[in-house]
């Protein structure tokens, strides 16, 4: 198969990726963010890449499945409906859930809700997110239980989890930085929560720091998730400003292949929806990352011994 093939290949996966979420957004057109809450809270939550996890053929009504190493997380029903989404949530429990991982009952999230990300939202940016949730159609879809894998079936160990890996806080500025550095830090480590998935993990679940960004063998439905610091053999180091730019706006690489279907979705979703400004304010503090020498094609698949077998 020659290139030109493969390139339009991976264009129809990515258009057939973003066509199955995209679908039921409807008309719903993306505005700027303003002092108006309703349309601040719209742009937040383009941002915050909410429809991700939360959509599969209703905005925002769960359904999906999120298969992990610790098992299958089914995210819920994020709609204003009352008894199966969360209509019956105040503003007080929305900002308690994002800022320190608790439910109104006051259960323990998993961090496959990101809230580790969400911690450092500003409490503008969550009033606001809350505020346009409850404008959106309810749906009555029930909350599938998750299904996971001995120990961490067992939710209360959520607690001494919460102890040693998380730190709930909202984000602040290194004056140290420039503007532009600073927004992109918030953009990507609280409402993008790109590490999540870019930051491989320890046998519990806890994010390696050392590794920040650069990428991890299984990440969402098991696929690769690259190396995105800027190192030079093993990550992004060697894509200029502007082709990180038109990947971020178009999912277009610098060698004229499309994103895949995941990270398609992610893209379509989130980061073609930002402001010229914020795309800037990202791929200025992407390229500003320490870079990672992480080579996933070793650390992933050593050794294919597979036709021994044959």
């Amino acid at each position: 198969m020659n290139k030109l093939h493969v390139a339009w290949r991976s264009r129809l996966n990515t258009l057939a990726a973003l066509l199955g979420v995209l679908g039921c957004i409807g008309s719903m057109s993306v505005t700027l963010a303003s002092n108006d809450l309703h349309e601040h809270g719209r742009y937040v939550f383009y941002a915050a890449g909410c429809i991700s996890c939360h959509t599969r053929d209703q905005l925002m009504a769960g359904g999906r499945t999120v298969v992990t190493p610790f098992g299958t997380f089914y995210p819920p029903n994020a709609t204003p409906q009352r008894e199966y989404g969360i209509g019956g949530w105040s503003e007080e429990d929305f900002v308690r859930a994002l800022r320190e991982g608790l439910s109104p009952q006051g259960e323990h999230y998993y961090p496959a809700f990101p809230y580790t990300s969400y911690t450092r939202m500003t409490q503008q940016d969550m009033q606001a997110l809350y505020a346009y949730l409850m404008t959106l159609p309810e749906s009555s879809r029930a909350i599938q239980p998750h299904n996971l894998q001995w120990p961490f079936s067992l939710r209360p160990m959520m607690a001494y989890w919460k102890a040693r890996h998380f730190s709930p806080g909202e984000f602040v500025a290194d004056p140290e930085k420039s503007t532009q550095w600073n927004r992109g830090a918030y953009l990507v480590e609280a409402l993008g929560h790109c590490g999540e998935c870019h930051t491989p993990r320890d046998n519990m679940g806890a994010s390696l720091r050392g590794y920040y960004m650069a990428g991890t063998c299984v990440g969402p439905e098991g696929v690769r998730v690259p190396n995105i610091t800027p190192d030079r053999e093993t990550g992004i180091g060697d894509w200029t400003y502007e082709q990180l730019l038109t990947y971020l706006g178009t999912g277009r690489r610098p060698d004229g292949v499309f994103a895949g279907s995941v990270m398609a979705e992610v893209l379509g979703t989130s980061s073609m929806r930002l402001t010229r400004d914020d795309l800037h304010s990202l791929g200025v503090y992407l390229q500003a990352l320490p870079p990672v020498d992480n080579d996933l094609d070793t650390r992933c698949a050593p050794f294919d011994d597979s036709f021994i077998y044959e």
